[in-house]
């Protein structure tokens, strides 16, 4: 029978900052709305069009739940008729390396994934590459 051996890298705190910032991140279309407000403060029309398979209840549940976690800021435009806009808070630009760096990992996964050669029929599968963020 093998020892067990022992876990050399450094304890968590007892709240994982880790678990923190994937809750905050994870989960379909985050990655992408961060990324789409990544250069200007957009409305909500215009972050529909700028991912377009995204549902305008979800693109709204998402948008909510990112202003409450200080991701980002919801500024009411005094228009006609009334506008909202949405821009990153300092908190959510720091994302924005942790996405771009998601990004290049997706890029040559699927750069090694497009090398492999063919599966010929009845052999095992090629596993797939994880869906990318699309910008």
């Amino acid at each position: 029978m093998l020892r067990r051996r022992k876990n050399k890298t450094p304890p968590l705190p007892p709240l994982c900052p880790l678990t923190e910032c994937m809750r905050l991140l994870g989960g379909a279309w985050t990655a992408n709305i961060v990324w789409r407000l990544s250069g200007d403060p957009r409305r909500f029309s215009e972050l529909r069009s700028d991912i377009p398979r995204i549902s305008a209840k979800v693109l709204s549940a998402k948008l909510r739940a990112l202003e409450e976690n200080g991701v980002l800021t919801r500024h009411a435009v005094a228009s006609s008729p009334p506008s909202v806009e949405y821009a990153l808070t300092p908190l959510g630009r720091e994302l924005l390396p942790v996405i771009d760096t998601i990004v290049q990992v997706g890029m040559k996964l699927q750069r090694m994934q497009a090398a492999m050669p063919r599966s010929a029929p009845g052999s095992p599968r090629r596993p797939r590459a994880p869906a990318t963020h699309r910008t």
